[in-house]
C-alpha cells in the first residue's frame, strides 16, 4: 500500500503489528512506543520528512486512551499529577514544533538531535539501576512491597484459582496545593514540588514537541530516576499527559504546514491511524499486565531501548 504524504510503500499489516509489539512494553514504564516508532519509520520505512513527528503525535492519539483506561480501572491514575504535567507540557509542545520545522527538517540532524536526549535519559536510568541502594533501604521501598504483594495474590491465585473480587490498593492522594504534591501507595508516602513537575514538564514538551513523541518517554524516567516516584504510579500521568499534548502537537502541525509548501508537515493519517490500531491492543494489555512484571525489569527495558536507540541515530549521524 502506498502513503503519499509519507512516500513510503508498506503493508497495511506492518504498521499495527509492529505498535503492538512495541506499545505492550513501554506502555509499562508510561510510555507510548512513539519514541521507537519514530526511528522505525525513519529507518526501515524510509519515512524521513518533517511530517513524520506529527504521524507520531497521532500514533499516540489513537493508541494512548486503551492504556489510560486500564490505569484509571485500577485506581493507578495519579490526576493531580497528570494535570501538572499536561499544562506544563502543552506550551513547550507548539514551541518543539516549530523549532522542529524552521531549526531541523534534515532529518540527519534531527536524528543527532534525539540520539543526544535519549542517551542522556538512558544513562541516567541505568547509572540510578546500577547504583548500589543503602543497607536496608530496598526492604523499605514500595517497589519491592507491591512484589510482595504481588507474590501473595499469586500464592491466593494457586489456592483458589482465581483472583476474581480481590480489589487491589489503589493511589491515594494526601494533599495537592500550588507548592507540593503528595500521595500514598502500598503503604509508602511520596512528595514533589509543583514547580519542579512543571518545570521539567515545560523542558519535555519542548523536546516532546521536536521529536513528535508528546514527551512521555522522556518525563516517565524523569520521574523514575530524578523524583523518585514508583513506575507504577508515573506510567498513567505520563500516558495522560503524553495523549493531550499528543492532539495539540497534531492540530499544530496541520496549521502550520500551509506555510510551508515545499514541505511535508501534516500527519500521513492513514499510516498514523494503522500504528494507532495496533498501539490500541499493545497498550491496553501492557497496562494491564505492568503489575505483574518487576519494576526493575521495566527500568532495565526502557533504559536499555533507549541507549541502543541513541547510538544507532549516533552511529548513522557520523558513519
Amino acid at each position: 500500500m502506498y502513503f503519499p504524504t509519507a512516500g513510503i510503500e508498506v503493508a497495511p499489516w506492518v504498521p499495527p503489528i509492529v505498535a503492538f509489539g512495541i506499545s505492550f512494553f513501554t506502555s509499562m514504564g508510561g510510555v507510548s512506543g512513539a519514541f521507537l516508532i519514530l526511528p522505525f519509520q525513519m529507518s526501515f520505512l524510509g519515512f524521513t520528512n518533517p511530517s513524520v513527528s506529527s504521524t507520531n503525535h497521532l500514533f499516540n492519539i489513537v493508541a494512548i486512551p486503551s492504556g489510560v483506561y486500564r490505569y484509571i480501572r485500577e485506581g493507578r491514575m495519579v490526576w493531580p499529577l497528570a494535570w501538572v504535567v499536561i499544562i506544563g507540557t502543552l506550551p513547550g509542545v507548539f514551541i518543539g514544533a516549530f523549532v522542529r520545522v524552521t531549526y531541523l527538517p534534515n532529518p540527519k540532524h534531527f536524528k543527532l538531535f534525539a540520539a543526544m536526549v535519549l542517551l542522556y535519559i538512558g544513562t541516567r536510568m541505568i547509572r540510578d539501576l546500577l547504583r548500589k541502594p543503602l543497607p536496608g533501604a530496598d526492604k523499605a521501598s514500595s517497589e519491592k512491597r507491591f512484589q510482595e504483594l504481588v507474590r501473595q495474590y499469586r500464592k491466593k491465585e494457586e489456592r483458589a484459582k482465581s483472583l476474581k473480587g480481590e480489589a487491589l490498593p489503589a493511589v491515594r492522594i494526601t494533599h495537592f496545593n500550588f507548592k507540593r504534591l503528595g500521595y500514598e501507595f502500598y503503604g509508602e508516602s511520596f512528595d514533589i514540588s509543583i514547580w519542579t513537575i512543571f518545570t521539567l514538564s515545560f523542558i519535555v514538551g519542548i523536546v516532546g514537541g521536536v521529536y513528535g513523541i508528546g514527551g512521555g518517554s522522556i518525563i516517565a524516567p524523569f520521574f523514575v530516576s530524578f523524583c523518585g516516584l514508583p513506575v507504577y504510579t508515573v506510567a498513567g500521568a505520563a500516558l495522560m499527559g503524553t495523549f493531550v499534548t499528543s492532539i495539540a502537537g497534531v492540530i499544530f502541525y496541520q496549521a502550520i504546514a500551509p506555510f510551508y509548501p515545499d514541505m511535508s508537515i501534516a500527519p500521513d493519517w492513514l499510516l498514523g491511524i494503522l500504528f494507532g490500531l495496533g498501539g490500541i491492543c499493545g497498550m491496553y494489555f501492557g497496562a494491564r499486565c505492568q503489575k505483574y512484571v518487576p519494576a526493575k525489569v521495566i527500568k532495565w527495558m526502557l533504559g536499555g531501548i533507549i541507549v541502543f536507540t541513541a547510538l544507532k541515530y549516533i552511529y548513522g549521524f557520523f558513519c
